[in-house]
């Protein structure tokens, strides 16, 4: 079936869409976004360093909206060497913060929505990954978030068995946003390849909104998937008619889960 323009923050139009962390100003400009492109944008600014925070949120959600159906676990600390090309101990330490926000904020929103989607009997958790899971990327810290969450979509899925709620970890390519654009633009030699293949989250949202509508998407529930190799399977292409490609052969597959299941 056609599926609708998907809205700016992960997330298709037609949804309602409550963007999370930033700026009150950036969180407001990115909700008139979201309902300029089709959608429902609701602004609520949400520290996911603090826990009660995010059951705030996804209380909110319940009470406001009766249901969540998509739960994209996207918000994630980036400091800003992240990208010097330095070993880890000659950079901040607080690089390791994105185990608190990436990490443990996607535990800690999971946990609160779960009983959510499980009694209405269908859902959609998913997080934000990419090759940094496979191969070397950015350094040891950001290399164990993205594998962290991968490990979170394939133990969730083992929960979630048979209640309707599927639940995968996305591997995207180079992502066209504020924080990339800097970065091409501060290292044009080192991201100017990227630049002709690079992916909109606007994308991310189709691939998402196609695996939630999914009558058959259990069959995914648990696996890591990059997110090119996924669009083709669903006929989507990028915003610009493009067909990103998948750097599989470059920069490394996901992780297979073992079936054993110790208690």
């Amino acid at each position: 079936m056609p599926l609708p323009p998907a809205a700016v923050i992960s997330s298709a139009v037609r949804c309602t869409v409550p963007p999370r962390k930033w700026s009150s100003s950036r969180v407001l400009r990115t909700a008139d976004e979201i309902t300029a492109a089709g959608g429902k944008g609701i602004a609520v600014v949400c520290d996911h360093e603090q826990p009660a925070q995010i059951e705030a949120l996804i209380k909110q959600v319940e009470r406001e909206q009766g249901r969540i159906d998509i739960l994209h676990n996207n918000v994630t600390f980036i400091h800003d060497e992240l990208i010097l090309p330095e070993p880890f101990w000659k950079r901040s330490v607080d690089l390791v913060r994105i185990l608190d926000v990436g990490l443990k904020s996607a535990y800690y929103a999971c946990y609160y929505a779960a009983p959510i989607m499980v009694r209405q009997g269908k859902g959609l958790i998913s997080f934000s990954s990419s090759f940094g899971s496979a191969c070397y990327m950015h350094g040891p810290a950001y290399g164990a978030q993205k594998v962290g969450v991968d490990k979170f979509a394939a133990d969730m899925a083992v929960d979630f068995e048979n209640t309707g709620v599927c639940c995968v970890s996305l591997w995207m390519g180079p992502l066209l946003t504020e924080r990339s654009q800097k970065a091409f633009r501060e290292r044009p030699d080192q991201y100017a390849p990227f630049l002709e293949v690079v992916e909109t989250p606007q994308f991310s949202g189709d691939i998402l909104y196609a695996i939630a509508a999914d009558p058959d998407n259990a069959k995914l529930s648990g696996q890591t998937l990059v997110g090119a190799e996924i669009a083709q399977h669903y006929g989507l292409k990028d915003r610009n008619g493009k067909q990103p490609p998948t750097y599989r052969e470059m920069l490394g597959e996901p992780r297979k889960q073992h079936p054993a299941r110790v208690y």
